[in-house]
């Protein structure tokens, strides 16, 4: 079984990035393997809803999106890590999920697969982050 922790924090070696080392290293404990990825230093561009993946095609965006989407897929298990800076999720993270989460409706490529957040704030907004 494989976990894959994805840190949408745009600061390198940041605390979002330390939890998810963190709780890597606790499922690994476990007997799992375990990876991070981090978004920081990646090309994630956001979804145009152009509708050509729905449709039976790939997404014609050319960016590092698609490695990460296929070990989303073959992970057993998904950590989704973010920093709060202004009530939501970074534009990083959320530009995957929603890229991921359109390419993959009718698909669902992520049934069944054990899924969970992790968020880092300060002030307000991780609540929101966090459902």
């Amino acid at each position: 079984m494989k976990a894959i922790g994805i840190v949408g924090s745009p600061r390198k070696g940041g605390n979002t990035e330390i939890i998810t080392q963190h709780t890597l290293r606790a499922i690994a404990e476990e007997g799992l393997d375990t990876e991070l990825i981090r978004l920081a230093s990646l090309d994630i561009r956001p979804c145009d809803a152009c509708r050509i993946c729905r449709e039976g095609g790939s997404c014609p965006i050319d960016d590092d999106l698609f490695p990460i989407y296929n070990k989303m897929k073959e992970a057993e298990a998904i950590i989704l890590a973010t920093p709060v800076y202004f009530g939501s999720a970074t534009a990083q993270l959320k530009a995957l999920m929603d890229r991921t989460g359109y390419m993959s409706y009718d698909t669902r490529p992520f049934a069944g697969k054990v899924g969970g957040p992790l968020v880092v704030a300060r002030r307000a907004g991780q609540n929101f982050t966090f459902a």
